[in-house]
């Protein structure tokens, strides 16, 4: 089973989570330029290398219209997102002696401390998003990734989350890491990812309004459900964007398991500690033991096809492994439907919510199951018709090969075609 171990004990931050997964990739540089080309507003991906204890890696680091975000551009705001009547002229200082910079993902909690403000809700950020020349599948996970951001402040802020809004230059900075993530996950399409126990730091940090603890209120609420711990290194060790991302792809926290590694990245923050400043990631192959998955399941029979599926597209946006639904008799004979969402142990809690608010149903029932998958990879093929991606999934003596439908469907519109002849268009390439 492909697996992807990222080891987050000195925390982990959007920009050092792209830099790992950057290392881990062969064609790095390529990656890199068509990270860019995706037309992000104003912004420029860089990377560099650098050193931690001895130990090589990449830095990445985002340019906003020339900038980087830094320490003189942004203030600390951890824990306050602005609602939209909140004022905007905060320019107050670092605690430096508190300050774990990664460089620009401290995004949702930086005030613009100079020039004219703009602030994006998450309104904006989704129509950001929704013209990225990225899948559907990495659009919805950018969106959800900034749905438990906006969330959380929404929680730590006592205000709806239609009312968060996000700093303007943090605005690119954190779209500009989450969507690199959200890619690299795609291309590198592991069957799983582990992460280890988090660590955040300790101490306090200064911002705004005050002297607040570390983990910062936001990161805090992010966290919740997930195995965490302090130390003695002094400093905010992880950011919201780092917890969010860790959150949405983890299919579970724990420690490495046996694997077989074929490549190892270091994604590294700015600042120098005692300890190697760095998000390890590991990626290689586990033993076919399978992994656990949790399977919920309702009855319902008062709810129309409509409702049914706009439950179900919803809680695939939100993290669900899958949604199916079974036909099936009920009371009084009526006809019925059994809904089935499969999910990881750490989106159980979060689910059973959504489906008790999405459905009418009064009773969930939860059924723990191991689940043997085949290795899965992304092969980009170079056609007359462009670049295709070819899904290939192998292991237990099979190997398949299947194009991905997008891009079919993409060949099939451009050439007024059906979807059965591009696929044989392709055969043979």
């Amino acid at each position: 089973m492909k697996t992807l171990y990222l080891d987050c004990g000195m925390g982990a931050a959007g920009d050092m989570l792209t830099a790992a997964l950057l290392e881990l990739l062969p064609d790095r540089e390529k990656v890199l330029e068509g990270l860019n080309a995706l037309g992000i507003p104003g912004v420029e991906m860089v990377c560099e290398k650098a050193q931690k204890c001895g130990i090589g890696g990449t830095h990445v680091s985002v340019r906003v219209h020339g900038e980087e975000e830094s320490e003189e551009m942004h203030g600390h705001e951890h824990g306050h997102a602005h609602s939209a009547e909140h004022e905007h002229e905060h320019g107050h200082a670092h605690g430096a002696e508190h300050e774990h910079e990664h460089g620009h993902v401290h995004d949702v909690e930086h005030t613009h401390s100079h020039g004219s403000h703009h602030h994006s809700g998450l309104h904006e950020i989704e129509h950001i998003v929704n013209r990225l020349p990225v899948s559907e599948r990495i659009r919805r996970d950018i969106m959800a990734v900034f749905g438990m951001i906006a969330e959380a402040e929404s929680h730590v802020h006592g205000v709806p989350v239609t009312e968060i809004h996000f700093h303007e230059v943090g605005t690119m900075d954190a779209v500009a890491d989450i969507t690199a993530v959200c890619v690299l996950m795609d291309r590198l399409a592991p069957d799983q990812v582990i992460v280890s126990p988090v660590h955040v730091g300790s101490g306090q940090v200064k911002c705004a309004h005050g002297i607040l603890p570390v983990p910062a209120p936001a990161t805090a609420y992010i966290l919740k459900d997930i195995p965490i711990y302090g130390g003695e290194i002094r400093g905010e060790l992880c950011t919201p964007t780092g917890a969010a991302l860790l959150k949405y792809f983890a299919s579970r926290f724990g420690a490495m398991p046996v694997m077989r590694t074929a490549a190892v990245g270091y994604g590294m923050g700015k600042k120098d500690f005692p300890a190697a400043n760095c998000v390890r990631a590991l990626l290689g192959e586990t033993e076919g033991a399978g992994d656990t998955v949790v399977e919920l399941c309702c009855n319902v029979d008062d709810m129309t096809a409509e409702a049914i599926g706009f439950a179900g597209e919803t809680f695939l946006e939100a993290g669900a492994l899958e949604v199916y639904t079974v036909a099936a008799g009920m009371k009084k004979s009526r006809p019925g439907t059994v809904l089935h969402v499969m999910c990881t142990e750490s989106m159980k809690d979060k689910m059973v919510e959504m489906i008790f608010r999405h459905t009418t149903t009064i009773g969930i029932r939860e059924n723990i199951s191991r689940r043997y998958t085949l290795a899965r990879s992304i092969q980009r093929v170079q056609t007359p018709c462009g670049e295709v991606r070819k899904k290939i999934s192998e292991g237990y003596g099979v190997m398949r090969e299947k194009y991905e439908y997008e891009d079919l469907a993409r060949i099939a519109r451009e050439r007024g075609i059906s979807l059965r002849e591009a696929v044989d268009s392709l055969r043979g390439i």
